[in-house]
């Protein structure tokens, strides 16, 4: 059984880095081939200039991906079966910290050791393909504190709840991923309902809306659809990037409407209220709901597969770890379970993209379909999202529909 899934662990590993490049490759190439000409619906809104820009943009972001594609695999490969990861726990091991100790020491290690590793790509393309394409704000020392932020909080929230898992997967029996899953959906929703006030605000500024008039529509539009939220709030989106975004987070009456400030100069009032009107339609047609129920179900799925692998030598062994533990069955499930699952997201990807035409489809019915329309260019336009994706590419990575695709559903050219 060990050699048996060591030899398909590898297969999967080095099939979903092959598929990813292929990926890639396809993209670029389809690209590159319409580069030359603005595709006809979008030519009366968007320069030549402009796509090519877009192009270009997309391009470089695809190749990077295909850097960290090829770096992630050698590192899960190395972790695993190059033997780092049962060398670091052996270390962690001589240390005596009792099995919740070394396994929170194990996991740390681990993310600082990826983290660390992962840097270079996020400075490449933050300073480097952002920056020359005209959408990063952010400065170096801004950069550097978000990530001390980050690390702090995800320490100061993340290390209690892991020592409960594992503690969890020690003492609560046959039935402990059961109860892992259960404390996990609640630390889930929780996070939903705490992030607008408590960690948002620790790394941007949220404002209420000063703009009365364009208040006022955001409020008759909340009133028609039933909407109720803790207010509307302006975050300063542009002190990072000059992209432009719109949503709304928390739960209950914790709800809250975000615009960039970046958004609000992009476009007018009334491309405002059916941007804002889209985003209504997620929650009018349950989206959020259901979303969370399916990584709910697949969450508790995975612990389930987790919870028969615990105490199987096999999988330690085939994944070259000699030292089996909690934390360690943790890590190594987290490790190899995205080579298996990569080929599957086109599923996930259209499920998200019939929520993307159904909210669509309401915003047009609470405001005018070319308003939306008119919107959708401009974001186009001015986050520089390419309007010739692959097709095959768009299904495994993009959660939205291509933009010819999403317009003519909204104009009612589609089948």
């Amino acid at each position: 059984m060990t050699e048996a899934f060591r030899y398909l662990f590898l297969a999967a590993l080095a099939l979903t880095l092959i598929l990813k490049l292929w990926l890639g490759w396809r993209h670029i190439r389809h690209i590159a081939r319409h580069r030359a000409r603005v595709p006809a619906e979008f030519a009366d809104a968007i320069t030549l200039q402009q796509h090519q820009h877009a192009a270009d943009y997309s391009m470089a972001k695809t190749r990077l991906g295909l850097l960290s594609s090829v770096i992630d695999t050698t590192l899960i490969a190395v972790l695993t079966l190059g033997g780092v990861l049962d060398w670091l726990a052996r270390q962690i091991s001589s240390l005596n910290l009792g099995d919740i100790g070394s396994g929170l020491l194990l996991v740390t290690a681990l993310a600082l050791l990826t983290s660390a590793i992962s840097l270079p790509i996020s400075l490449y393309s933050t300073f480097r393909i952002e920056a020359r394409f005209g959408f990063n704000k952010m400065t170096l020392a801004m950069f550097v504190l978000d990530a001390i932020k980050g690390s702090a909080i995800g320490a100061l929230i993340g290390l209690p709840l892991l020592a409960l898992v594992l503690w969890l997967m020690a003492q609560a029996g046959p039935l402990w991923w059961l109860w892992v899953w259960l404390v996990w959906s609640a630390f889930q929703l929780l996070m939903v309902a705490l992030y607008p006030t408590l960690i948002a605000p620790l790394f941007n500024r949220f404002q209420p809306l000063e703009d009365l008039e364009l208040k006022q529509r955001i409020e008759a539009l909340l009133a028609r659809t039933g909407f109720t939220s803790q207010g509307v709030f302006v975050m300063d989106g542009s002190r990072r990037s000059s992209h432009g975004n719109a949503y709304f987070t928390g739960f209950g009456s914790a709800k809250r409407i975000v615009f960039f400030d970046t958004l609000l100069k992009q476009l007018s009032a009334v491309e405002i209220e059916a941007v804002l009107a889209h985003e209504l339609g997620h929650f009018k047609r349950k989206h959020i709901v259901k979303r969370i129920g399916f990584a709910f179900a697949l969450s508790l799925g995975f612990l389930f597969i987790l919870g028969q692998l615990l105490h199987a030598g096999w999988f330690y062994q085939a994944l070259g770890v000699s030292t089996p533990s909690t934390a360690m069955a943790l890590i190594l499930f987290f490790l190899a379970v995205p080579a298996f699952t990569f080929p599957l997201t086109p599923l996930s990807s259209l499920l998200s993209r019939r929520h993307e035409y159904e909210a669509d489809a309401f915003a047009a019915s609470q405001s005018e379909a070319h308003h939306l329309v008119a919107a959708l260019v401009k974001l186009y336009r001015d986050n520089a999202s390419t309007l010739t994706p692959d097709p095959l590419h768009s299904a495994f990575y993009d959660s939205h529909p291509p933009a010819s695709l999403r317009i003519a559903h909204l104009q009612g050219d589609h089948p």
